[in-house]
């Protein structure tokens, strides 16, 4: 039975029992404490925990999900997967544990034409919590499960929870005996390779708090209703129904690794290294398809570094299988440059297709993220394992077993070698990293940007009072579509995220009104700002509130984030809400241009260039999309003038409602990664653009005036970042850009239409003069050899030289090589020159080949050097330059520190030739 057929009788079967059928959440998780959705039940979450009104009372769903916390044993083992899909029913204070089993039982048991998955009764087993005698007493006498095939169990193997503060309880699972040749009798708590798991029910009671582990966790108390969430593994549950041994040979993954194995001249199950290779390469590839079709951007950051890491884990495993890791050899597929993922994606698009068809659409959008990913890394792969390999063999030279940390940031930080990828290797060298010295120079090295967003995210602790409001009087209307001012009623008034009943005195405070025309931040356009009045008589006639910001913390509330201006605001009052129009029509402008943008895009690009996201600000947007590399300026300036056009044909801009096949049918646009409802708002420009939207716009394109795109740049691997100005803040731009044409027009006496070539002769000639100029620099440092001192140390030919005050740092160095050059073939030979420039000593380490072969490396010499100087360097083995503190007049007696202790490096080589 194929996967996808598992999956249709399990959704099926409930739909049948009242259950509704729940589509897939995105991967990206609706919860501040998850980066990734990691279990079937987290987008039931706040239903479970009270926070908001479940639509229904029964559900049923095949979720997709992603765990990492195990992905160094994916491959290793057959059992450990990062993506996986989670069958599961739901109950919502409605049944529990006395139907929750026996609706289990029932389908596993049922033959299979008749719609079950046809499982003989004899060989299912079922454990249930050592306290959780109701349970027990059910598998016994309702279902008539035989004493001896049900198991009590502990915390650990029986007790549910996410792994952080959230719901939890007691579960029975349901195991499947798959034989004598899989392993020893005795039911699940003797061999759970024999005794298969396939289903889990759990019976969720209480609010857990404080999780420290699996076992170790406090319990708050109960939850709000008793509830039902049940899991069944379908990768699991596909080993059973179509007679494999492990998940790494189902149908959907067995596909990618097929291939995988066929691209890279492999046969799966004829080297054990291979085959952990290949199931890495199938289950990462499976991962990073659905991750970057639910949006996720490979980036070193949050969700994003965990894509990044499974593509980078992926394109490693391919190479090594390939055998071209480093450009080698690769067989038939050999060469530096052979890529591998997008073949593999396409494999993964086909075989996951009939669960999800819209990754058939956002194919072309899927290869563009990997396929850039892919190459980015496959430079840092070859640069990074030849220095690694260095670092190997440094370390086997010191007789120690650990990397330096050191090395691994040197690694990380100047050739973007992943910390997880050099614990990788380094285990498979038999060597540790000393990761405590790692996790320091990155706290040192690190500046964290400030997130802009932090005071808007909330967590599922602090939604629970506007999950209330939202049950007390239901959605907020918003009429900011069709009118700027608004008479409403306060239904809510929060300080510091607890309901009071009135705020007054300056206070900052959320306020929630029954309607409103203030549009909350989403769909990348920022929040309205405007005032707030009372229109009521007597004490709260002059209260007067500040609008500073405007969210939806949760799905038909909105909230505003206010200032007591003046007087007092009290639950209940009417209330006159005005936005602030010039900044609404500046949003509205840029993001009717957003979409103008978008649009011109896909017609330069190809339907590749989908939009990744964006930002609309009063006068200016940025616009991000998926593109294989940077676009060209030529095609910059055609999108630009295609763009104007539209504004000067003045189309009418027009929003309706309609559903979402119909707007799929009609060619609108959707935000790549977002998901959408049955019933979508269109916007449309025209017959030009037509895009899924629910933001605000202007009524013509004329309206916009004019655009002016600033420049593009690169945020991540396939995702590139427009950014424009929009009205009179481009005509503004444009306009002193005119006037800093003319004033260089009138200073270099030259007409417009010359000034580029003049200013071009006038770069050459002062380029020429300071090549000159560096050349007689040059020439007069090699004649002066007072500074010069050339000793012998250990048969070692040690140079130090100090140069002239102010001495350029290209002088320095050209000089030491130079010198170096000069030096008899095969003699040892080290030399160093320094200077003081702009106040600071700088130092040049230049090694000769000879010398590197007794073990002198300039890339530690310069360590060495500007130790003793106060600053660091870095380079390479053969040559490596750094700086030391601003020593003012002790910078000279400095400098002649660090000749000697370089000196003292050269004079302790040891007899292994390495430097101590």
């Amino acid at each position: 039975m194929e996967s996808a057929e598992i999956a249709r009788r399990f959704l099926e079967y409930f739909s049948q029992r009242g259950h509704t059928v729940v589509p897939s959440a995105s991967l990206v998780a609706d919860d501040p404490t998850l980066l990734l959705v990691n279990a079937g039940m987290v987008p039931f979450k706040p239903y479970f925990l009270g926070q908001r009104r479940p639509p229904y009372l029964r559900a049923v769903s095949m979720q997709k999900c992603v765990r990492t916390p195990d992905i160094d044993e994916v491959g290793k083992t057959t059992r450990h997967a990062t993506f996986f899909n989670m069958l599961g029913n739901f109950s919502f204070g409605d049944y529990f544990k006395e139907q929750a089993i026996p609706l289990a039982w029932e389908l596993l048991t049922r033959p299979e034409s008749d719609g079950g998955f046809g499982f003989p009764e004899s060989q299912l087993w079922a454990t249930v919590y050592a306290g959780d005698d109701e349970a027990y007493a059910i598998w016994r006498n309702q279902v008539g499960v035989s004493p001896d095939r049900i198991q009590r169990r502990g915390l650990a193997d029986n007790y549910w929870h996410m792994g952080v503060p959230g719901p939890g309880g007691p579960c029975s699972e349901i195991y499947y005996d798959r034989g004598a040749e899989y392993g020893a009798e005795g039911g699940p708590e003797a061999d759970e390779d024999r005794y298969l798991e396939v289903w889990n029910l759990v019976f969720m009671q209480y609010q857990l708090s404080a999780v420290r582990s699996k076992v170790d966790f406090d319990t708050q108390g109960e939850l709000p209703s008793r509830n039902i969430d049940t899991g069944m593994g379908l990768e699991r549950m596909a080993i059973v129904l179509q007679g494999v041994d492990n998940i790494y040979e189902i149908d959907t993954t067995w596909k990618v690794l097929d291939r995988a194995a066929e691209l890279t001249h492999q046969k799966y199950g004829r080297d054990p290294r291979s085959d952990v290779s290949l199931r890495v390469v199938a289950d990462h590839v499976k991962a990073a398809v659905m991750l970057v079709a639910d949006g996720v951007i490979p980036s070193n950051e949050g969700r994003g570094y965990v894509l990044r890491r499974i593509v980078r884990r992926s394109v490693r495993n391919l190479r090594l299988l390939a055998g071209s890791q480093r450009g080698g050899d690769g067989g038939h597929h050999s060469g530096q440059n052979e890529r591998y993922l997008h073949e593999l994606a396409a494999v993964t698009i086909e075989a996951l297709s009939d669960s999800y068809p819209d990754l058939v659409r956002d194919a072309p959008n899927i290869h563009t993220v990997l396929d850039a990913e892919e190459g980015a890394f496959l430079g840092t792969l070859r640069t990074g394992t030849a220095m690694f390999e260095a670092a190997v063999s440094e370390t086997e030279r010191r007789s120690d077993r650990s990397i330096s940390g050191a090395q691994a940031f040197q690694l990380h930080d100047t050739y973007g070698f992943p910390i997880d990828l050099t614990l990788e290797m380094a285990a498979e060298q038999g060597l540790a990293v000393d990761e405590t010295e790692f996790r320091r120079l990155m706290a040192q090295q690190r500046q964290r940007a400030k997130d802009d967003a932090a005071s808007k995210k909330t967590g599922n602790a602090d939604i629970s009072v506007f999950a209330q409001l939202l049950d007390q009087s239901g959605q907020v209307e918003f009429t900011g579509y069709d009118e700027i001012v608004a008479e409403a009623t306060v239904i809510g008034v929060l300080a510091g995220g607890v309901s009071v009943p009135s705020a007054g005195g300056g206070a900052e405070v959320d306020v929630v009104l029954d309607r409103t025309p203030c549009y909350a931040e989403g769909g990348g356009q920022l929040a309205d700002t405007g005032t707030m009045r009372s229109t009521g008589s007597g004490a709260n006639a002059d209260a007067t509130i500040q609008i500073l910001d405007v969210q939806a913390p949760v799905p038909g509330l909105i909230v505003h984030r206010c200032r007591m201006v003046s007087g007092e605001l009290v639950v209940g009052d009417q209330v006159l809400v005005e936005i602030d129009v010039d900044r609404r029509r500046a949003i509205s402008r840029s993001h009717t241009a957003t979409h103008l943008v978008h649009r011109a895009f896909r017609g330069a690009l190809g339907e590749t260039a989908a939009q990744a996201g964006s930002e609309n600000s009063p006068g200016r947007f940025r616009f991000d999309f998926t593109a294989v590399g940077a676009v060209p300026a030529p095609m910059l300036a055609e999108v630009e003038d295609e763009v104007n056009n539209v504004l000067i044909n003045d189309l009418d801009v027009r929003a309706f409602y309609t559903s979402i096949g119909e707007a799929r049918a009609m060619g609108a646009l959707a935000l790549f990664g977002e998901k959408y409802g049955d019933q979508v708002r269109v916007v449309e420009v025209g017959d030009y653009s037509r895009e899924l939207c629910g933001g605000t716009h202007v009524a013509r394109s004329g309206q916009l005036g004019l655009i002016k795109i600033m420049g593009e740049s690169s945020i991540g691997s396939g995702v590139r970042r427009v950014e424009a100005l929009i009205g009179m803040d481009a005509f503004r731009y444009l306009a002193k850009e005119s006037l800093l044409v003319s004033q260089l027009s009138e200073q270099l006496k030259a007409p417009r239409p010359e000034l580029a070539d003049r200013i071009t002769g006038i770069v050459t000639r002062l380029r020429e003069a300071e090549r000159e100029l560096q050349r007689m620099q040059s020439a007069q440092l090699a004649k002066d050899e007072g500074g010069r001192q050339t000793v012998d140390v250990a048969g070692v030919t040690y140079i130090t030289q100090i140069l002239p005050e102010g001495t350029p740092a290209d002088a320095m160095r050209k000089l030491a090589l130079d010198i170096r050059g000069q030096l008899p073939a095969g003699q040892p030979g080290t030399v160093v020159a320094a200077a003081v420039l702009n106040d600071r000593p700088a130092v040049v380490v230049a090694v000769n080949d000879a010398a590197r072969a007794r073990g002198i490396r300039a890339g530690e010499l310069i360590g060495t050097a500007t130790a003793a100087l106060g600053g660091r360097g870095g380079g390479r083995d053969d040559i490596a330059q750094g700086g030391g503190a601003v020593l003012g007049a002790q910078a000279g007696a400095a400098i002649q520190e660090a000749f000697g202790a370089v000196h003292d490096v050269i004079a302790g080589i040891g007899a292994a030739g390495s430097v101590t």
